[in-house]
């Protein structure tokens, strides 16, 4: 499967990080509702795995967060290819969005 990488860096400390990306995945599951049929996450300690499905692919990543970036590596399915930049730049924005909160 075709993988895509996105680092936000930040100066808010791994904690405070954490804090505002601990509703990561309910934030995404809710904005795109009418494309997301499901998402589910689990956090341990200062990573986290989830899984969501969009448009019938499923989509999978690891968020991990330090003390000056969070680092997301996730998993499409090559026929999603040609949405990579996309899923890339969307889970980007909501990543900083959360962080500026």
């Amino acid at each position: 499967m075709p993988s895509f990488n996105t680092e936000v860096p930040h100066n808010l400390g791994q904690e405070v990080a954490i804090q505002k990306l601990s509703n990561l995945v309910d934030r995404v599951h809710e904005k795109y509702k009418d494309q997301v049929s499901s998402m589910t996450g689990e956090w341990n300690a200062n990573v986290l795995n989830f899984t969501m499905t969009t448009y019938g692919f499923t989509i999978t990543g690891v968020l991990t967060v330090e003390d000056d970036v969070a680092n997301l590596v996730g998993q499409i399915p090559f026929a999603a290819i040609a949405f990579k930049g996309k899923i890339q730049h969307s889970f980007a924005h909501e990543i900083q969005k959360a962080l500026a909160k």
